[in-house]
Parts: C-alpha cells; sequence; structure tokens
C-alpha cells in the first residue's frame, strides 16, 4: 500500500506593514486623520509601538489605494478629493452596488441572506440606543455584504478601492437623526428585495440610495 504524504496546509503570512496599514486606514475614514492632514511619524510609531520602517511601508500601501499623497522628502499626507472627483467616484460607486445587488439576488445562499438580515437588525438596534459609531459599522457592513454575496471579485475590488476613499463622507453625512432614519427605511427594503430575488428591484434601490445624498456629501466633504 502507497503511502501518501500528509497534506500540507497553507501559510497564513500576516506581515506588520498590512496590519499598521490597516489601522492607519481606520483613522482615515473614521476621521480621526482629517483630509490634508499631514502624517507625523514618529508620534504613529509610538502610538503601535513600532519602528518607523512598517510604518512607512504602509504608508506607500496607502498611497496607493489613493488615500495618502506622498510628499518629496516631507512625508505624506492625507488625500484632499476634489468635488469633481467625489462626484464621479459616488457616480461608480452607485453603479457598482446597483450591478452587485442584481447579482446578489441572484447567488445569494440562505446562509448569507441570514447574515445581512442579522447586520440590519443590529444597525436598528444600535440606532435606537443611540449608538451613532455602531449604526454606521453596520450600515456599512450591510453594503460590504451585499458586494461580497455577488461573487464577483472584480467588481469587490474596484468597490473597496473607491468606497474606502469616500468612506467617511458617505457615512458622516448620516449621523443626522433624520437622515439615519430613512437609510434604516432603505435598508429594511433592500433585505425585502434580497430575500424575494428581485436583482432589479434593489439594483434600483442602490443606486438611488447611493445617489441621494451626493451633493451633501460633496457641499460637506469637497475641496473645489
Amino acid at each position: 500500500m502507497t503511502e501518501h504524504p500528509p497534506a500540507i496546509r497553507p501559510i497564513q503570512r500576516s506581515y506588520l506593514h498590512d496590519d499598521v496599514a490597516r489601522a492607519i486606514r481606520s483613522l482615515i475614514q473614521s476621521g480621526e486623520l482629517k483630509p490634508g492632514e499631514r502624517i507625523h511619524e514618529v508620534a504613529l510609531a509610538d502610538r503601535f509601538g513600532i519602528s518607523r520602517t512598517p510604518l512607512r511601508e504602509a504608508i506607500k500601501i496607502l498611497a496607493t489605494e489613493g488615500l495618502l499623497e506622498l510628499l518629496p522628502n516631507r512625508g505624506a499626507r492625507v488625500v484632499v478629493i476634489a468635488e469633481a472627483e467625489i462626484e464621479e467616484m459616488l457616480e461608480v460607486i452607485a453603479g457598482l452596488e446597483a450591478t452587485a445587488g442584481e447579482l446578489a439576488c441572484q447567488r445569494i445562499a440562505p446562509g448569507a441572506l441570514s447574515t445581512i438580515r442579522a447586520l440590519h437588525e443590529a444597525m436598528v438596534r444600535a440606532h435606537e440606543a443611540g449608538d451613532v459609531a455602531g449604526y454606521l459599522d453596520q450600515n456599512r457592513a450591510i453594503h460590504e455584504g451585499i458586494v461580497a454575496t455577488a461573487g464577483n471579485a472584480t467588481l469587490a475590488a474596484v468597490y473597496n478601492s473607491l468606497s474606502g476613499r469616500v468612506q467617511r463622507a458617505r457615512y458622516v453625512a448620516r449621523r443626522n437623526e433624520a437622515q439615519r432614519v430613512l437609510s434604516i427605511a432603505d435598508h429594511e427594503r433592500m433585505v425585502a428585495f434580497l430575500q424575494a430575488r428581485d436583482g432589479p428591484g434593489l439594483g434600483a434601490l442602490l443606486r438611488a440610495h447611493v445617489l441621494a445624498r451626493k451633493a451633501e456629501i460633496v457641499a460637506t466633504f469637497a475641496v473645489s
């Protein structure tokens, strides 16, 4: 009897600069690091308890994502997005989410539907508790969940890149309670369309949902 060598499990690598990039990305998207703000390497290295080498590698990663701008011999700063660019990105994001919604209705499994429904319920609970940060986190997770469920890696990659650049602007625009109430109503309809496998209905709703506050987002966060 021929003996076969044991299956080799793939090695999962986690590089420090990837973890640092993830942490800085979160600071940018939450608004702690604001558009135009310089990146203070010494302060961040002390905060994360790391040397400046992985920090600089992380800065390069975020520069390729369009979140940071490298300054010749002067470090980096958070990118300031021009008005026209924000408008263009939101229009593309709206189209991507619409397509993702249509695909998700074709491909969503019962488990994924239950997960998205649970995210919606958690978002409602956060809103009722006055937990704005929790509400925003669940809101974002619902959209990302629909995109992931679409099962299109190319769409997801483009979406994640663009969404990351305007995420703070998109979601801070929903800090107003009246806007959150309207958004919750939209998300209830999203879950219903997913359950009914109504791709055209969900696609149209997602497009309108993204574009509804385009003018408000541009006016609040863009620099002309």
